[in-house]
C-alpha cells in the first residue's frame, strides 16, 4: 500500500480559488473596497424654498395647535405633551425634507449657517420670507379652525423680560450647538439629525415652556402674534433666538476637533440633513 495513503488529506480552502490551481486563493490579500455612487441630482432653488415653506408650515401648525388645544381643554396636554409634539414636528419634517431644503424652518438657523458660510446669503431672503408666510398661513388656519380660541397659541414671557431673555438665548444656543454639530461635522451621525435636533426641541421646551414658551424660533411667534394681535415682548423673540443660535454654532466650530485631527474616520457616502 501506497504511505502516501496514511497521510491526511487538507480539507479544501474556503476561500474562491483559480481553475488549473487547486488550493491557490483567486486574489492576493485583501480584497479592494469599491464604491460606486453617483452624486444626487441638483435641487433647484424653487424646491428648496417650496420644501422649506411645507416644513416650516408643519412645524408651527403643530406646535401652536397642540398650545391651543392645551389651553381649550384646561392643561390636559401638559407641558410634556407641548414639548413631545414641537420635537416630533421637527424630528419628521427633517426627516422627510432635509435632503431637499435643509429643513431649517427657522431664521435663526438659516441666519447662523449663513454667517459661518454653510450657507448662501443671496438665498437668506427667500428662506425667511418662505418661513415667514408659512407661519402666518399655519396661524391664520389655526384662528378659523379654533376660532375664538388662539391665545394660547402665542408665545408671550410668563417672568420678566430680562429672564425671558435669558431663557430664549440659552435654549436657542443649546439648539443651534446641536445643528451645527449634526450638519455641518462629518464625524457626527448626520442621519440620526431629526432624532437629534428633535429630543433638543423636546428638552428645551421642558426647561423654558412654563417660562417663555420654548419659541427658539422668531416665526414660531410671529405669525400666532399677528393672528391674535398679541405683541406682548415680541422684541424679545425676535432678537434673543437669533443671537443665541449666531453664538450656539459659532461655539461649536471653535471646540469642534479638525478634520485631519484623531482617529481617521472614513466620511459616509450620503448625508441626511445637509446644509
Amino acid at each position: 500500500m501506497d504511505n502516501n495513503n496514511n497521510e491526511e488529506v487538507p480539507s479544501a480552502p474556503s476561500t474562491p480559488v483559480t481553475p488549473g490551481t487547486p488550493g491557490a486563493p483567486l486574489f492576493e490579500g485583501a480584497l479592494p473596497k469599491a464604491f460606486c455612487a453617483l452624486p444626487p441630482p441638483p435641487v433647484s432653488l424653487a424646491r428648496k424654498v417650496g420644501a422649506e415653506f411645507l416644513g416650516t408650515f408643519i412645524l408651527i401648525f403643530a406646535g401652536t395647535a397642540t398650545a391651543i388645544v392645551n389651553q381649550k381643554t384646561e392643561g390636559t396636554e401638559s407641558l410634556l405633551g407641548l414639548a413631545a409634539s414641537t420635537g416630533l414636528a421637527v424630528m419628521i419634517v427633517i426627516l422627510s425634507t432635509g435632503h431637499i431644503s435643509g429643513a431649517h424652518l427657522n431664521p435663526s438657523i438659516t441666519i447662523a449657517f449663513a454667517a459661518l458660510k454653510h450657507f448662501s446669503w443671496k438665498h437668506v431672503p427667500l428662506y425667511i420670507g418662505a418661513q415667514m408666510l408659512a407661519s402666518l398661513c399655519a396661524a391664520f388656519a389655526l384662528k378659523v379652525i379654533f376660532h375664538p380660541v388662539m391665545g394660547g397659541g402665542v408665545t408671550v414671557p410668563s417672568g420678566s423680560y430680562g429672564q425671558a431673555f435669558a431663557l430664549e438665548f440659552i435654549i436657542s444656543f443649546n439648539l443651534m450647538f446641536v445643528v451645527t454639530a449634526v450638519a455641518t461635522d462629518t464625524r457626527a451621525v448626520g442621519e440620526l439629525a431629526g432624532i437629534a435636533v428633535g429630543a433638543t426641541v423636546m428638552l428645551n421646551i421642558l426647561i423654558a415652556g412654563e417660562t417663555t414658551g420654548a419659541s427658539m424660533n422668531p416665526v414660531r411667534t410671529l405669525g400666532p402674534a399677528i393672528a391674535a394681535n398679541n405683541f406682548k415682548a415680541i422684541w424679545v423673540y425676535l432678537t434673543a433666538p437669533i443671537l443665541g443660535a449666531l453664538c450656539g454654532a459659532g461655539t461649536y466650530t471653535a471646540v469642534k476637533l479638525p478634520e485631519d485631527e484623531g482617529e481617521n474616520h472614513e466620511k459616509p457616502s450620503t448625508r441626511s440633513f445637509r446644509r
